[in-house]
């Protein structure tokens, strides 16, 4: 199985992008877009699938103590409708709780410095989803 596949973590203000490498097996991060309007932004994304010939797009879910979706949960779920009208791509969810928190411990572990640790950590977030859900699939 040599497909691509693309995350997605949805933000209020930012969706981070993050993609694997050919065989399916290694998450990087790809870019940070700033939120505009639901169908645009799933157009954004939706082109970004098609250039990096993902075959599958992953959304971030948050999902509360319970398993169950809360206010930022809905909000994937309308992104994920929006893409439904932009790309034929099967597109799934994926619980993203803690995948910030994720990114951040990552970047204390790589040493990398705390002023350059402060803005936005969107695409490495959308890492954590997709290195997850590779790692499970």
């Amino acid at each position: 199985m040599n497909q691509r596949i693309m995350a997605v973590d949805p933000g209020e203000k930012r969706l981070g992008i993050a993609i694997s490498d050919e065989s399916g097996t290694i998450a990087n991060p790809l870019t940070v877009i700033k939120h505009v309007a639901r169908l645009i932004d799933a157009a954004a994304i939706a082109q970004l699938a098609k250039e990096y010939e993902a075959a599958l797009i992953v959304v971030g879910q948050a999902l509360d103590s319970e398993g169950y979706p809360g206010p930022a949960a809905r909000r994937s779920a309308r992104l994920a409708e929006a893409l439904r009208t932009q790309t034929d791509l099967p597109i799934k969810f994926w619980d993203e709780s803690g995948s910030t928190r994720s990114a951040q411990t990552a970047q204390v572990a790589m040493g990398v410095s705390r002023s350059k640790r402060k803005g936005h950590l969107d695409d490495l977030a959308a890492t954590v989803i997709l290195q997850s859900y590779l790692d499970e699939n």
